[in-house]
């Protein structure tokens, strides 16, 4: 089935408020893996809007901003680098998109409860109706705002961490284990924000 025609499907059994989630970071080095959830207006559609890893990083920031005005409703939800080595980053991705979806608010910060749930390739702890799809940020249009919003408010965080630790030229790398961010490491040693089980085939232990 077409997702478009199961969304609509949903909206004319009843639901009103259909949240999209993605995630973002999931094979990053370091930081917090980040997801968002998404509250849109039915019928909506935002021109140019795709995966956000197929969008420029200008084209991201524009689309960022028209997303948030035009949203019913956004959470975040962010698992820390602590965390993700403690009980894995497939749980931590699952528990940032739990998040995300409890957080949800409106433009005047009033909570907004979701009732049912599209989800890039996950399932959710929740007692809420869902339905995973695999690819979702590339074959829906709500999957696809979330994951930009979830990847422009990382990528914000990343050149917070830049500043704190800097050398690692995270505002650049974002986290991901390029070869001068893997250099880095072995240089610099690790920060407080490093995955340490993502470490082990770099520093050895």
């Amino acid at each position: 089935m077409d997702i478009l025609e199961f969304e609509n499907q949903i909206y004319d059994s009843g639901y009103k408020n259909i949240a999209y989630i993605d995630e973002v970071g999931r094979g990053c080095l370091l930081g917090d893996v980040v997801a968002c959830a998404i509250i849109l207006p039915r019928d909506l559609r935002i021109q140019g809007v795709k995966d956000s890893k197929k969008l420029s990083e200008k084209k991201r920031e524009y689309l960022f901003d028209i997303i948030e005005n035009e949203a019913t409703g956004i959470g975040i939800g962010r698992v820390d680098a602590q965390t993700i080595d403690r009980i894995n980053i497939k749980e931590s991705t699952r528990l940032a998109m739990k998040l995300a979806v409890k957080n949800i608010v409106n433009r005047d910060g009033n909570k907004i409860i979701a009732d049912y749930l599209l989800i890039d390739a996950e399932n959710i702890d929740l007692d809420i109706p869902q339905k995973s799809f695999i690819k979702g940020d590339d074959r829906c249009h709500g999957i696809a705002c979330a994951s930009i919003i979830a990847k422009v408010y990382r990528d914000r965080m990343c050149l917070e961490w830049d500043k704190m630790f800097p050398g690692y030229n995270i505002g650049k790398n974002k986290g991901y284990g390029t070869k001068e961010h893997r250099e880095s490491i072995l240089e610099l040693g690790v920060t407080p924000i490093h995955r340490m089980t993502f470490l082990k085939n770099i520093i050895g232990k």
